[in-house]
């Protein structure tokens, strides 16, 4: 349902824009949970997209209508995370901006495997650097991510903490697929995009050592989307026949009840990643009681916060062993977990609306930057091409009298 206009509430707007709204992804739960803590703050808020999954679509705006529908004394809350005509409107309009940054994956993983990733990620990466003059405040979604910002100019900056809703794993488990992996069997588990910075090569080599050194009766499971990274796919279907490792599992996407599942019949979760903003999955696993073993890499650290089990080898045998001394050893296996109960507690202790309403009464409350010439001269024309639309629409003989341009 569309909020009531601030015209006829009276309520200042703090909306939000991003490139794309996913469905039950990290980026989609905060930018809707920042939506439900701004309107319970009383303020107007709408989510505009140039693209969003058919599942959450009702939910948002056409960037388009951001023309009309944000004024000068709004706030505009961008979420940065890949170059996009929707980033690209959003630079030009007039409103403050708080810059949310998620992090842009570097483009050399996806060279050979998504061309068009490649050139997705190189032009964002160059097109962040444009707001280090145009935004109010920068907040990185972890400490990782603002300090990235801070290296590129930025400032002020802050960060706004990734406090995950579990509520999507609360559902009644989906047991059609995933029941038929409780079976007494040793189940390793990683859930992500199908992705190269993410290591799932790493993951299939170390499992091929556990399974062979340790316990023939355990399987890989890997749950991700995989669409658009098929050539990438069939590199690790080529690597599972190369090494002739059974019992690896590459599930694809899930459902929430079928995600949940999975986690409960799997006894530990292996996360090899080089590149994370945060890594939500991490948590989640923490909340579903798994024992996690992670790669230190970025901002993988910052987000286990002392817990689990951090690695800082790609050597599979070593990471192997590790699996197994986690799983072998009943008191380890439950001080890890202990780890990551509290480790959690801190995390979902976090004032996220809080801290939210904090930084936008921070920007609202200070003075603004100037909008840099190009922005400014790009929403005049953009203003002038509005008022010749509407005076075309409601006053035909006033726009024909127009002098030609």
């Amino acid at each position: 349902m569309t909020p009531p206009s601030p015209a006829s509430t009276g309520a200042p707007r703090v909306d939000q824009v991003l490139a794309t709204l996913g469905y039950g992804d990290a980026i989609g739960n905060e930018v809707l949970g920042i939506q439900r803590a701004l309107r319970a703050a009383g303020y107007v808020s709408d989510i505009f997209v140039e693209t969003a999954d058919p599942r959450v679509e009702p939910l948002t705006r056409s960037y388009r209508e951001m023309l009309t529908a944000v004024g000068e004394h709004d706030l505009l809350i961008h979420h940065f995370s890949i170059g996009s005509r929707a980033s690209r409107s959003a630079y030009a309009l007039p409103p403050r901006m708080l810059l949310v940054y998620h992090n842009i994956t570097p483009p050399e993983y996806f060279i050979g495997v998504h061309k068009h990733l490649v050139r997705q990620c190189f032009n964002g990466r160059r097109e962040i650097t444009a707001y280090v003059d145009r935004c109010d405040l920068a907040l990185g979604d972890s400490e990782y991510n603002r300090r990235e910002l801070e290296a590129l100019g930025f400032a002020p900056t802050g960060v706004l903490p990734v406090v995950p809703d579990f509520s999507h794993l609360d559902v009644e488990p989906d047991r059609a697929l995933a029941g038929t992996f409780d079976d007494g069997w040793t189940n390793i588990l990683f859930v992500g995009r199908v992705i190269p910075n993410k290591r799932f090569d790493l993951l299939i080599r170390t499992f091929h050592v556990y399974k062979t050194l340790f316990n023939p009766r355990s399987r890989l499971l890997l749950v991700g989307a995989h669409a658009g990274f098929e050539r990438y796919l069939a590199q690790l279907y080529h690597l599972i026949g190369t090494l002739r490792t059974p019992d690896v599992h590459l599930i694809g996407h899930v459902s929430n009840e079928e995600l949940t599942a999975y986690y409960d019949v799997s006894d530990l979760f292996l996360c090899a990643s080089e590149h994370e903003g945060f890594c939500v999955p991490l948590v989640e696993a923490f909340y579903k009681g798994l024992p996690v073993l992670a790669y230190a890499a970025t901002a993988v650290p910052a987000t286990m916060d002392g817990a689990g089990v951090l690695y800082e080898t790609q050597d599979p045998r070593e990471v192997a062993a590790l699996v197994h001394a986690v799983l072998d050893d009943e008191a380890l296996y439950d001080r890890v977990v202990a780890s990551q109960d509290a480790a959690l507690a801190r995390l979902e202790r976090q004032d996220f609306a809080g801290t939210l309403l904090g930084f936008v009464d921070q920007v609202r409350r200070s003075p603004r930057k100037p909008m840099p010439p190009v922005a400014w001269d790009f929403w005049q024309q953009v203003r002038d091409a509005e008022r010749l639309k509407a005076l075309k629409r409601h006053r035909p003989s006033a726009f024909l009298a127009l002098p030609p341009p």
